[in-house]
């Protein structure tokens, strides 16, 4: 991670916690609930999932800043995101939620938010240098 800017990696992951909030919030809350058959109600500790989940998206911008280098062209940095997102983390989902039976709608939500998480990682890492 030599040459890493710790910060940009740090925003680069609140802002992927923070569209997280938005899309499985007002945009596509209900329907992912629906779609995965979850009861919000019966959830989880907040702190657990929230934390959990920063966690998760910290490891993740981290791994993709040192994969993308310490200063990558803004177009490279979004193509590198927007392509990780897609090709690796929906694929993979889309793996899964076949074998699992899960539907198309789930899927693009998740894909879709996934998609877009790397790609913000590539907008924040590509544009702060």
């Amino acid at each position: 991670m030599e040459g890493i800017n710790v910060w940009a990696v740090l925003v680069a992951a609140a802002c992927s916690f923070l569209l997280g909030g938005i899309w499985y919030g007002p945009l596509f809350g209900k329907a992912w609930n629906k779609a995965a058959g979850m009861d919000p109600q019966k959830q989880g500790h907040p702190a657990k999932i929230f934390g959990g989940a920063f966690l998760f998206s910290l490891l993740a911008a981290g791994v993709f800043a040192s994969w993308i280098g310490p200063q990558p062209a803004l177009t490279t940095a979004l193509c590198r995101g927007a392509l990780v997102g897609f090709c690796f983390v929906a694929a993979s989902f889309g793996i899964n939620y076949l074998f699992a039976q899960r539907g198309a709608r789930l899927w693009l939500i998740d894909a879709g938010y996934h998609t877009l998480q790397f790609t913000l990682f590539g907008l924040v890492l590509g544009l702060w240098h």
